[in-house]
């Protein structure tokens, strides 16, 4: 598990600076800058208003007596989603609107939901009732 963590608090900010080097010297450095500026900005906003929808889907989960497992997973993947956009850089920045926007992020909760569920049923993760 080291050896994974470490290889991914390196490689992703040496990836990043790469594609911020290339988006440089293409578009230029205050374009590059002002692209990195928007996305944190636009992100800061997408978070925010899924996040306030989430809430309320909980809430309203929660009122009908229903445990809100879905908007649950749906709020780890916004609060996430929202960590990478304010983190500078574009591969963090794709990965992150894809955690935002709902279309996809639908795709990418199916995904690891059954990543999940195969875990369990494989004995891997273990789920404790009190």
């Amino acid at each position: 598990m080291f050896i994974k963590l470490l290889l991914l608090f390196t490689l992703i900010p040496v990836l990043e600076i790469y594609v911020i080097l290339q988006v440089g010297a293409l578009l230029g450095a205050l374009p590059t800058v002002g692209l990195i500026i928007l996305t944190g900005v636009a992100g800061a906003y997408l978070a925010r208003t899924q996040g306030f929808e989430v809430v309320r889907r909980m809430q309203q989960e929660l009122n009908q007596g229903q445990l809100p497992a879905d908007p649950l997973m749906d709020a780890a993947m916004v609060l996430a989603g929202g960590l990478l956009l304010l983190t500078p850089g574009f591969c963090t920045d794709i990965v992150g609107f894809s955690l935002l926007v709902p279309a996809t992020r639908g795709l990418l909760k199916k995904t690891i939901s059954d990543y999940l569920k195969r875990q369990v049923d494989e004995g891997r993760i273990h789920i404790r009732r009190f």
